[in-house]
């Protein structure tokens, strides 16, 4: 595991996750976009992998997904997306979010040997249950891939022990039950959630699903270590009123205002 996920949250200071699709609506602006969402102060990318069965996600990120593939944009794209970004900023945070489905196809080792190359420093894969992720994990650990794990207000006690058994990397805890999509408002057991899973394990929790401008990134912030925000950088994304310049603009101020109350 490479441990540099880790050491970004080391400092204590609450961190922004924030989560772009790559290919949407095109490589070349989803690469500009993102690059703004890292300008704007976001200290750790999700780069999206399109798939055409999004099933974790709501509406929104489904149909960033289909811009993405309408596109044509490949794995090979992200892969090459993330090579651009790590290399210009060098202690951001880099993961991969994609469904194994594309892993699995391409091959768990080619995947992970090229998501190293490509400057990645985690993998989300949304789909891989506890039960089956012997079949990534080992070969993600190969290449110094932290396998960041998913916990949900669902999980039971005695099952987020064993999901969160030699794991690297940071915890993502799933606010709300259900697909992605913003929300207006945080459920009252947070705090209790996320003190629990802070209980069970050493690891930092960046929270999220729904989490909508900065006010409620404040909120978030004062409970867990860093805070995670997709559908509402992706709604900027697939605006398409906006021109590329000022989507990046947009995702610059979002990114750069919810950066500023964290800490």
């Amino acid at each position: 595991m490479s441990g540099k996920l880790r050491k970004i949250f080391a400092d204590g200071k609450k961190k922004l996750v924030g989560f772009a699709s790559a290919g949407c609506p095109t490589v070349k602006e989803s690469l500009e976009f993102m690059d703004a969402m890292l300008s704007g102060g976001v200290d750790v990318l999700e780069i999206g992998v399109p798939f055409s069965d999004p099933m974790a996600d709501g509406p929104t990120i489904q149909a960033s997904s289909q811009k993405a593939l309408s596109s044509g944009t490949t794995v090979k794209d992200v892969l090459s997306i993330c090579k651009t970004l790590s290399g210009k900023y060098p202690k951001k945070g880099f993961v991969l979010f994609s469904y194994y489905n594309l892993i699995f196809h391409m091959g768990p080792e080619k995947f992970a040997k090229a998501a190293k190359a490509a400057g990645a420093d985690g993998v989300l894969v949304v789909d891989v249950p506890l039960e089956e992720r012997h079949e990534i994990k080992p070969i993600l650990d190969k290449y110094g891939l932290d396998l960041i794990p998913l916990v949900s207000p669902a999980t039971p006690k005695a099952r987020i022990k064993e999901i969160l058994k030699g794991i690297g990397g940071f915890v993502y805890y799933i606010i709300f039950k259900g697909v992605t999509g913003t929300r207006t408002e945080l459920p009252k057991d947070l705090k209790a959630k996320v003190a629990e899973l802070k209980k069970t394990s050493p690891l930092p929790v960046a929270a999220g699903f729904g989490v909508s401008d900065a006010a409620m990134a404040k909120k978030v912030a004062n409970i867990a270590d860093g805070v995670v925000m997709g559908s509402a950088f992706v709604r900027i994304q697939l605006d398409e009123k906006l021109s590329p310049d000022v989507k990046a603009a947009k995702a610059k101020l979002l990114a750069a205002d919810c950066s500023s109350v964290l800490n």
